[in-house]
């Protein structure tokens, strides 16, 4: 057996052909659902990149936990599961969060890796004295830094070495996974990831890109939204938005181009490709930018998912129509090649997902922030009483954050914890979350504008507009919640921060 992944980052599914979108043209994606299975429930577990791609690795969420960090000691991952059986796995990347202090323990999971540098504020380029009030008339207020360590400050001087469409690390990343593909296509037993920052923001695309959605604007570069209230002008709200439309774009022809390489090389009979991303991204829906501000409205954890099996092509062109998230894609690359998966990899294969469905619901969430529960036709999405002071603890053996360590403030009042099955019988520092964490403005409790509980009903109200009153509903979906909690070893303040009981006994399929 071989594998292809291919994992985009910030992949609106609305805005994909296969998935009813029309505002972007993705010829690609139309092509490629003809060759694969397309899953229409398909949701992210953890949140943000960085805890994405720990659910990914470990087929397990880590959001009730920790926050973003590292894969720990007692982790499993689906890489090094695969060399013990003597599997190759190959890492082609641009996503620059790997090599930070909170990420740095993912490539080396990898047997080989290749990181192509430039994407977004990755320390690449280095300029002692930039000609920083030049560069400030080029680019807009908000989205311009000569602060140093600072990511739009770096991006601004990145941005300066990458003109030419080749130069874009996107466009690398792939031309590295066709390098990879000429050079080991006939042999046997590998999987090979492709992953690209894109369309991730800043949404910088090649000038052909770009000039098919111009909006008119005349004014200095602005392609980098706040996470936030939308509250620009209209004008530019329109920029912002042609901009990721043009990053799309982008991404479908690499896509394209992928597709070519399948069928001059007639791959689609012996080579397995999956194709997804970590989360979506607002532009404008909701009155939001982005992400980690707000509700988790399916614009953000509904997310695209196609699956070719070489050994099944009577399934190219078909929909699998069942609950799926992102841990699920562990044990599914595990059973591309008969690996049995751990008992710590909670989530079940795509394989069992095909023939009836795994789940009554599943979980997904930021650390610290809401626990959001769908069972296919509702959402419930849970906050605390009180974000900053509620009791929540970070559960770790790695204490670093996105680009730092734990501060000695925060590790001041760490303890152990007794273990959890998943951490294999080794204790845990249990650290207290403090308003002064690194993580808290950023993507934790103190990020949140948006922090009170609903419940949506997604077949009447697709768009998540009104919330429901159904005291009803609202208790099951609590009570389904509450079970999978239980399912994912939640710690016992998981369930007194949201003033819900611990459930006696499992009732759920994970």
């Amino acid at each position: 057996m071989k594998v292809v992944f291919a994992l985009f980052d910030s992949l609106n599914r609305h805005m994909l052909g296969p998935y009813g979108g029309t505002r972007i043209p993705t010829p690609n994606f139309d092509r490629l659902a003809q060759h694969t299975i397309t899953f229409d429930n398909h949701y992210v577990g953890s949140m943000p990149c960085m805890p994405a791609r720990r659910d990914l690795l470990t087929g397990r969420l880590s959001f009730l936990h920790r926050s973003w960090g590292p894969m720990e000691p007692y982790d499993n991952s689906f890489p090094e599961l695969l060399a013990a059986s003597g599997v190759y796995s190959h890492l082609i990347t641009d996503h620059y969060h790997y090599f930070e202090d909170g990420g740095a323990t993912y490539h080396n999971r990898y047997d080989s890796y290749d990181f192509v540098r430039g994407q977004e504020g990755d320390r690449w380029k280095a300029m002692v004295q930039p000609h920083w009030e030049r560069l400030r008339e080029m680019y807009h207020e908000r989205q311009f830094s000569a602060k140093r360590r600072d990511y739009k400050s770096q991006h601004i001087i990145n941005r300066g070495f990458i003109k030419e469409e080749e130069d874009f690390p996107s466009v690398q990343v792939f031309q590295a996974g066709f390098d990879f593909l000429d050079l080991n296509r006939d042999a046997n037993d590998w999987i090979v990831q492709i992953e690209t920052f894109d369309p991730h923001e800043p949404f910088y695309a090649p000038k052909r890109f770009k000039d098919k959605f111009a909006s008119g604007w005349n004014g200095p570069i602005r392609d980098w939204p706040r996470y936030g209230r939308v509250d620009e002008l209209p004008e530019e709200c329109e920029e912002l938005r042609a901009n990721y439309y043009a990053t799309v774009a982008l991404c479908d022809s690499l896509l394209g181009d992928l597709l070519d390489y399948f069928d001059r090389h007639d791959m689609w009979k012996d080579t397995a490709l999956v194709v997804t991303t970590d989360h979506g991204f607002l532009l404008g829906e909701h009155d939001f930018w982005a992400k980690n501000r707000m509700n988790m409205y399916q614009e953000i954890v509904h997310i695209p998912l196609f699956m070719h099996d070489p050994r099944k092509p009577s399934f190219d062109g078909t929909r699998c129509g069942n609950l799926t998230q992102t841990a699920d894609l562990a044990p599914t690359f595990l059973d591309f090649f008969s690996v049995q998966a751990p008992a710590e990899m909670a989530a079940p294969s795509l394989f069992a997902s095909l023939k009836k469905p795994m789940r009554e619901g599943l979980l997904f969430g930021y650390f610290g922030g809401a626990v959001n529960v769908t069972d296919g036709r509702y959402s419930y999405h849970c906050y605390p009483a009180d974000l900053i002071r509620q009791e929540i603890n970070q559960y770790t053996l790695m204490p670093t954050h996105i680009s730092s360590f734990f501060t000695t403030e925060e590790l001041s009042n760490a303890t152990l914890s007794e273990p959890f099955q998943f951490s294999k019988g080794v204790p845990l520092l249990k650290i207290p979350v403090i308003e002064r964490s690194p993580m808290n403005e950023h993507y934790g409790p103190g990020a949140m504008i948006e922090n009170d509980t609903r419940l949506y009903d997604l077949v009447s109200d697709p768009g998540q507009n009104t919330p429901l009153d159904d005291p009803a509903m609202e208790a099951e979906m609590s009570n389904l919640m509450a079970c999978l909690m239980r399912v994912n070893e939640a710690p016992p303040e998981a369930y007194r921060r949201l003033e819900i009981p611990v459930p006696v006994a499992d009732s759920v399929a994970t």
